[in-house]
């Protein structure tokens, strides 16, 4: 008899769990996170809206002294808690959750806690993203991002800048190589660089160079120094299959955030700090 009992009650809490489960809110059709934040636990999203291009004013970081008007890529996400959640996080707790995460990765917050939100703003890869994390209680926010293309470099090294370089100190940086956010596959926009280097190693026949790859401090050791040899890799790659040159002239290294040029502490620095190098062998 007990063992019938067991059984039963096994039976009814499985029924129960499919219950609960069934009853969980699903993210609406066709949305998911933005890449650069999770979120809260036990929220789902509502709705979501993206738009090619748009205009969004916002409060600059880190003081809040200013609004600026911020275009490009924009993304709207609205979350809500899960029935059986609600008045679990406090809006103060949302707000610090997504400024604390984007100070991790370099970004600079103003956090507007009259209004329990926060204005970020980070500037990686070459690439400016601005995020508004706004609270409507503490069972509903929205996540606004707008993805901002930086100035780009626009003047290439040339193939005698480069030469002149390796000559003088046995070694030249590029600048005009350029990777999207946390990924390693090179931009188009990096063709004019990597043509560059063909032409150099062209007209240097007995010339043989090390490839590599270099990260700014943002991110754990670990992860950037992989990032910085599958970068190197990528670009080794490219150069001997569409610019057929010899792999025997070739080697990639990635030396992550350990040989930085500038100070990691600004923007500017850690601009210069990522970056491919070329070392004569």
């Amino acid at each position: 008899m007990k063992r019938v009992i067991v059984v039963v009650s096994c039976v009814t809490l499985a029924v129960v769990l499919m219950g609960s489960l069934a009853h969980a809110q699903q993210d609406a059709k066709g949305c998911r996170d933005h890449p650069l934040f999770t979120r809260m636990p036990n929220f789902y999203i509502e709705r979501c809206d993206t738009k090619e291009y748009d205009e969004i004013n916002l409060y600059e970081p880190p003081q809040g002294e200013k609004i600026v008007k911020v275009s490009g890529k924009t993304y709207l996400i609205e979350y809500r808690a899960q029935k059986g959640f609600e008045g679990k996080r406090s809006a103060l707790q949302i707000m610090r959750n997504y400024a604390n995460a984007a100070r991790k990765i370099g970004g600079i917050v103003y956090e507007r806690t009259s209004n329990n939100n926060a204005y970020i703003k980070i500037v990686k890869d070459g690439k400016e993203i601005w995020a508004l994390e706004d609270n409507y209680g503490s069972d509903r926010y929205f996540l606004t991002i707008v993805e901002k293309e930086a100035m780009k470099q626009e003047v290439v090294a040339d193939a005698k800048f480069m030469a002149e370089g390796i000559s003088s100190t046995g070694h030249v940086a590029l600048y005009g190589i350029y990777f999207d956010f946390n990924k390693w596959d090179f931009k188009p926009e990096s063709e004019p660089a990597l043509r560059e280097i063909a032409k150099l190693l062209s007209s240097s026949p007995g010339l043989k160079v090390l490839i590599v790859g270099h990260t700014d401090n943002v991110g754990g050791i670990d992860y950037n120094m992989k990032l910085s040899q599958t970068r190197a890799d990528a670009v080794v790659k490219a150069l001997i299959t569409k610019y057929k040159v010899s792999a025997q002239r070739l080697k990639p290294y990635g030396v992550g955030q350990l040989a930085p040029v500038a100070t990691n502490k600004t923007e500017e620095g850690r601009s210069k700090n990522r970056r491919v190098e070329l070392v004569e062998q």
